[in-house]
């Protein structure tokens, strides 16, 4: 299987993770005002799943390294095996209720409240998990990026009742559910990866492209669950049934793409992980804020209309988030 011999090559690796997580989102964007997110959301989780098993059978199948993925699935410990599909399922209902929050608030708000705060939060269990990396450095990073997400969430209220928007707490708190529930999966798909060797990884261990699998099969399994339940009692608008999803036209593959995208991401950042270890790995990935609070500012004026002080506070947010992710970076050198 390909895996990644350098700490360099690890962090282009998650640089490439930071703007596919910051950049799916775009394609609900492109159709959320003629598809609802639930029925998005369907699409969403099936490209995962598709992407997850064409990188097994390609690029986690192929090569000296490690072990093929067939190979490598039927010799895994249910333990692990459990642990990815709870990964998968705790991932999932922190997506679904940050993509609402993307439909109702908007990409330059949920994902620096709501990623923000699972970087910091993540970075704190991973590092529990694999100590790699200098701790001052690091958690001064998360510190930046914590007064950055406070930042946003200031001017997001701010510029909301200056415009006469309704609904703006709600919003923020989904986020920060969303949030703290995203901080808790990476450690269950990474406690399945033998994080030391995946040259050699130790028997019952999975290699990251078996853990991609099956982490997200729980997506897609458990969206069963908890799409269901939003489709019947949504955050907002009417209850929607299984046949509208049945009825979209030209927007299945919308959907599709953008979880392809977040897959890359993910892939990448798990082939990385290896290498920089899963909190630096983790913490670099969920940069993917800033790329989305770029998206969010400057395509889809989303704080249109800001007045002066609300525009400071964005750019020393940006400001922040950059020097955080800097500091994350060099604490693994």
């Amino acid at each position: 299987m390909f895996i990644v011999e350098s700490y360099f090559l690890a962090i282009v690796f998650c640089f490439i993770t930071m703007l596919c997580w910051g950049s799916w989102a775009n394609t609900q964007k492109l159709v959320q005002n003629r598809w609802r997110f639930e029925l998005f959301y369907w699409d969403y989780v099936i490209g995962i799943f598709l992407l997850s098993l064409i990188a097994a059978f390609t690029l986690g199948s192929n090569g000296d390294g490690g072990r093929s993925f067939l190979a490598d699935i039927s010799q895994a410990d249910g333990v692990n095996i459990r642990n990815a599909l709870a990964g998968g399922v705790v991932f999932n209902l922190a997506n679904i209720l940050l993509t609402a929050a993307i439909a109702g608030a908007g990409m330059a708000v949920a994902f620096p409240i709501g990623i923000g705060l699972a970087l910091i939060i993540g970075v704190i269990i991973n590092y529990i998990l694999l100590s790699k990396g200098n701790p001052v450095l690091l958690f001064s990073g998360v510190l930046l990026i914590t007064t950055a997400i406070i930042l946003n969430a200031l001017a997001y209220r701010k510029h909301a009742g200056g415009t006469g928007k309704q609904g703006t707490g709600k919003w923020i708190i989904i986020s920060i559910i969303a949030g703290i529930l995203m901080s808790t999966f990476y450690p269950f798909i990474a406690s399945g990866m033998d994080l030391e060797n995946f040259v050699s990884p130790a028997a019952g261990k999975m290699t990251p492209y078996t853990a991609f699998v099956v982490f997200a099969a729980g997506i897609l399994l458990s969206n069963f669950i908890f799409n269901s339940i939003l489709m019947r009692k949504p955050l907002e608008g009417n209850p929607i049934r299984y046949a509208e999803y049945f009825k979209g036209k030209g927007v299945h593959w919308v959907g599709i793409m953008g979880g392809t995208i977040w897959g890359i991401g993910n892939l990448f950042n798990l082939i990385a992980a290896g290498k920089a270890g899963p909190a630096i790995s983790y913490g670099l990935g969920q940069g993917a804020t800033l790329v989305a609070a770029l998206w969010g500012v400057f395509i889809w004026k989303e704080f249109k209309g800001a007045n002066a002080a609300i525009r400071r506070m964005i750019f020393a947010m940006f400001l922040l988030f950059v020097a955080g992710l800097v500091l994350i970076i060099v604490a693994g050198t």
